[in-house]
């Protein structure tokens, strides 16, 4: 049974790449008996109930989907390589594992909400992920994979790009929640983060009435029909081949997220606010916005350049938003984003 993918934080593409195409638990893993806990060697359903206990005491405890997806998928990677009634087993696994001490954290998490459930003792390795410097994409290479994209997977990316949502947020879209009128999207948020109302371009407008109409969706349907996974499955496919076939290996690092980290980058840079960024992005806490605010390196033609010479024209300037930058031979220098 093949499980779904889920990226947390401190994971990088190749952290996740390495757990692609784990299947169910092993036949070793534990069940809970009325005599404790005891290998199984039943059928595929019963190998994997020690784990859906827990995914289902975690719905029941209201946890998010990202949150339980998150446990799935780690346990069940666990116990593909060590037995999961075995605590130093699988602390040694995690230890040995090439992969980021983000990652790393992660599995550590999970497998103690297992040891929980179970009663099992175990001491929890603490693992300090590394800091990490976003890479933010330029807008011609994000561009460029969306106009090379099929056209549904180009609509994502789009929304993706003008929007910031997580994989989970855009594929938990509703017709209803496409406001087409006043070309607003009314994502519901991950991890229990504030609502949002996100504007979109023209073109996007009409790409997404096209979908919609093509599609023959009614209000309550989902936007689309894929998965989170399916999602970005199918970008690292046609990001692979179009760095391939341009001889660009650059391409090839530029992840799904990063579609997201860019609308954060660019929407700090043209506000300055980053409480603003913080609610747009549906953050919980202002040191996870933080790490999305890095400056890009815009070229110049990006800005509108004014002038003045008196202070009734810096206050014209600074009312329609421009922000002053130096003094040149008593001329104040004023930029605005295009």
């Amino acid at each position: 049974m093949k499980r779904p993918s889920c990226k947390w934080k401190g994971q990088t593409d190749a952290d996740e790449e390495s757990t692609q195409g784990a299947g169910s638990p092993i036949s070793r893993m534990p069940q809970k008996t009325e005599g404790g806990l005891q290998p199984t060697h039943q059928p595929k359903f019963a190998e994997y109930r020690p784990i859906l206990n827990i995914l289902i005491q975690m719905k029941n405890e209201g946890r998010s989907e990202y949150s339980i997806r998150f446990a799935d998928k780690s346990l069940t990677y666990i116990s593909q390589h060590a037995d999961l009634n075995q605590p130093e087993q699988v602390k040694q696994f995690i230890a040995n594992k090439n992969v980021s001490n983000g990652y790393k954290k992660g599995l550590c998490i999970a497998y103690n909400k297992y040891c929980k459930y179970y009663k099992i003792e175990w001491k929890m390795p603490f693992y300090t992920p590394e800091a990490k410097t976003i890479k933010i994409p330029t807008k011609e290479k994000l561009e460029m994979l969306i106009a090379r994209a099929g056209r549904t997977l180009s609509i994502k990316l789009s929304i993706s790009k003008e929007c910031g949502l997580r994989p989970i947020e855009l594929h938990n879209l509703k017709v209803k929640d496409i406001d087409l009128d006043q070309r607003i999207v009314y994502p519901t948020t991950a991890k229990h983060g504030s609502g949002r109302a996100l504007k979109i371009s023209e073109k996007l407008r009409n790409a997404i009435q096209d979908h919609i109409n093509r599609s023959k969706l009614n209000p309550n349907d989902k936007l689309f029909k894929d998965t989170a996974d399916g999602y970005g499955k199918h970008y690292r496919a046609m990001r692979n081949s179009l760095a391939k076939k341009l001889n660009d290996p650059s391409l090839r690092t530029i992840r799904l997220y990063d579609f997201r980290h860019y609308y954060a980058t660019t929407l700090y840079a043209k506000t300055r606010d980053i409480l603003y960024v913080m609610r747009e992005m549906g953050h919980k806490q202002i040191r996870t916005t933080m790490i999305y605010t890095q400056l890009l390196n815009l070229n110049e033609d990006e800005w509108t350049c004014k002038t003045a010479t008196n202070v009734e024209e810096a206050k014209q300037l600074i009312e329609n938003g421009f922000e002053y930058i130096q003094e040149i031979d008593g001329i104040r220098l004023y930029r605005k984003r295009k």
